[in-house]
């Protein structure tokens, strides 16, 4: 009889990889694999395991596990005949455990039971406000007669917030705080398990402004904004900016001036929460129509696009034909190489990094008529070699976005991570790790993110800092009115005023009402639309009273009320005869006609003086002289 040695390996991926098929073949496995989450985040594995030896020829002597983690501890195990010490071993790629059985099972269908179990620090892991949990996927299912994977989790964490892939109720059960699943669930890529309703991020970021003109200038930076999956709250800008306004993309810009040949850094902090589910976003036609054009990097036109789309149809196929076609080029992270394009992505698909990813995609999907755009910011992870970042200045990471008008809302995708991941779903469900600085639907190359706002001799400064927040400290929007109004107003002429509203908390404003309440004049009650304000931005809103008769004569007063602010104004209307700029323009007629008169007086008299000097000198030299007598 022949001896074997069983090599199963989880790799770097955490995938199951029995090392020969032919032993493989000789002997049938049944695994029963559990994975106990603790209150610390620690994780008790236990593997039991069945070898039943499918030939009397052979028998199994000796096990190894290549684990591609390295933290294992409390190592135990165990066969038929008692205790088995486990060797551990670390290597490149992560260890290797060793076990030598007691027990020998000769004779066909024989069976061999035996144990491992130990604890480990990643498989769960709790990251501010989210718990992950990450179970190891089979590289090869039929290698298994049965795997079954069973995952006890603390009571007090709930229903995981997404599962991926999304389980199929037919072969797997939630039960409590346990879950279960079998080989077919696992494939390759594992299971994800979330937990949590939303993740707080604290950010710092810094922003090198320059004018090197000889006149002052006006100049933007763009700001992490809220969106459809995140809320950001602006704590501070140093130093405070002229105002905060968005753009059609909902991008926030902070407005400066910088004088001639001025530098100024600008420091931006906040916080923000990022969420797993999208909020409702109306599209209209308009803008719909929009997000389908060409664009630069985004070649809708190209005949082989084009044929592309028309083939591929649908975001999902879209997202799968890029996630298969581009190779993830490791080698461009750390170099300064030029962004490609969509078309030139699909022609040279060996070396892409996110921006390929995500320019092939929204070209793609709007050469098939899908609105696409790309977003631009953070993205956490903790492996680089699984969810690499491509932006490395500032270590940002880029991924698109296509709408859906059955759900009414923008998705987020990111087909750089299903790739590099092994085919984990970034497509239906995205995770709580991506925190977006811009949006790029209007145009392919602006605006520009935090990180990217660099100086000659500063290139390598860090001016993005992301971290996952420890306390939440929101305040919300606080609005604050005041009515810009004329003391008096011509009666018969148009009576119009405006409102500038500020919002100095640290999160956005929302579309709202403005209520403006005339005391004599009508309207005497008008609502007014107003539009999202960011923190530290303002807006101006015009509004007007109803015209006069031409004898009106009353005092007025305007009260503004928009959220929990209200501002007042008061005004007078009078016939034109009665108003100040009508006296005021009374009293100065009649003082250039005076001027007037008193110049012509002057100038009269100064005239008859002369005329009579003239005529006296003329009688003075025309008189004869006299003589003596």
């Amino acid at each position: 009889m022949r001896k074997f040695l069983f090599l199963v390996f989880i790799s770097a991926l955490f995938l199951f990889f029995p090392k020969s098929i032919f032993a493989a073949g000789d002997f049938s496995t049944d695994y029963n694999v559990t994975y106990t989450v603790k209150n610390n985040a620690q994780t008790h594995v236990s593997f039991n395991v069945v070898l039943t030896n499918l030939t009397d020829k052979y028998y199994a002597s000796s096990y190894d596990i290549q684990a591609g983690f390295s933290d294992i501890k409390n190592a135990t195990a165990s066969d038929n005949d008692g205790s088995i010490i486990p060797k551990i071993t670390k290597n490149e790629n992560g260890s290797t455990i060793n076990l030598t059985f007691n027990t020998i099972n000769v004779g066909l269908n024989s069976k061999l039971n035996f144990n491992i179990s130990f604890d480990t620090d990643e498989i769960a892991k709790k990251l501010g406000d989210v718990w992950d949990v990450n179970i190891p996927g089979i590289s090869s299912q039929n290698d298994f007669s049965s795997f079954n994977v069973k995952v006890i989790y603390p009571a007090h964490l709930g229903k995981p917030t997404f599962i991926k892939p999304a389980l199929g109720n037919a072969i797997n059960n939630i039960s409590g705080n346990t879950i279960t699943f079998t080989k077919e669930d696992l494939g390759s890529s594992g299971m994800s398990l979330a937990f949590g309703d939303f993740q707080t991020y604290d950010f710092n970021l810094t922003y090198h402004l320059e004018n090197k003109n000889v006149f002052s200038v006006k100049t933007e930076i763009a700001l992490p904004p809220t969106t459809n999956y995140q809320d950001v709250y602006i704590k501070n800008i140093s130093p405070g900016p002229e105002n905060v306004t968005l753009d059609k993309d909902g991008n926030w810009f902070a407005t400066f001036v910088l004088n001639p040949s001025q530098k100024q850094n600008v420091a931006v902090s906040g916080q923000a929460k990022v969420f797993l589910r999208p909020r409702i976003e109306e599209l209209s036609p308009k803008d719909a129509a929009e997000y389908i054009k060409k664009k630069d990097y985004w070649q809708t036109d190209n005949p082989e696009i084009v044929k592309l789309a028309k083939e591929l149809k649908t975001a999902q196929k879209i997202y799968d034909f890029v996630v298969s076609k581009l190779k993830y080029d490791y080698s461009r992270v750390e170099t300064n190489s030029p962004r490609l394009g969509g078309v030139a992505s699909l022609k040279n698909p060996e070396s892409a990094v996110c921006l390929e990813f995500s320019d092939l995609f929204i070209t793609l999907a709007r050469a098939a008529g899908i609105p696409a755009r790309a977003v631009e910011g953070y993205a956490y992870t903790d492996n680089s070699n699984q969810r690499p970042l491509s932006l490395v200045k500032d270590v940002l990471h880029a991924w698109p976005q296509y709408y859906d008008f059955d759900q009414k809302t923008w998705i987020m995708v990111d087909p750089t991570w299903g790739n590099t991941t092994n085919g984990i779903d970034y497509f239906n469900t995205l995770d709580f790790d991506h925190l977006a600085f811009v949006v790029k639907g209007y145009d392919s190359t602006y605006p520009i993110p935090a990180g990217g706002y660099k100086l000659e001799g500063n290139e390598n400064s860090k001016d993005v800092d992301v971290k996952i927040a420890k306390s939440k400290s929101f305040s919300g929007p606080q609005i604050s009115s005041n009515i810009d109004i004329a003391d008096e107003f011509i009666a018969g002429f148009p009576i119009t005023g405006k409102v500038i509203i500020r919002n100095t908390g640290d999160a956005i404003y929302g579309k709202n009402k403005m209520y403006v309440y005339s005391d004599k004049l009508k309207p005497l009650s008008q609502t007014l639309d107003t539009i999202q304000i960011p923190p530290f931005g303002y807006i101006t809103v015009n509004f007007s009273l109803d015209n006069t008769d031409f004898l009106t004569k009353t005092d007025n007063e305007v009260k503004i009320a928009i959220a929990k602010s209200t501002s007042t104004g008061k005004t007078k209307v009078l016939p034109f005869f009665l108003s100040r700029w009508f006296i005021l323009g009374g009293l100065l007629f009649v003082s250039f006609a005076a001027f007037l008169s008193f110049a012509y007086i002057g100038y009269r008299s100064i005239s008859v003086y002369r005329q009579k000097r003239e005529n006296n000198l003329r009688g003075e030299s025309e008189k004869p002289p006299q003589t003596g007598i």
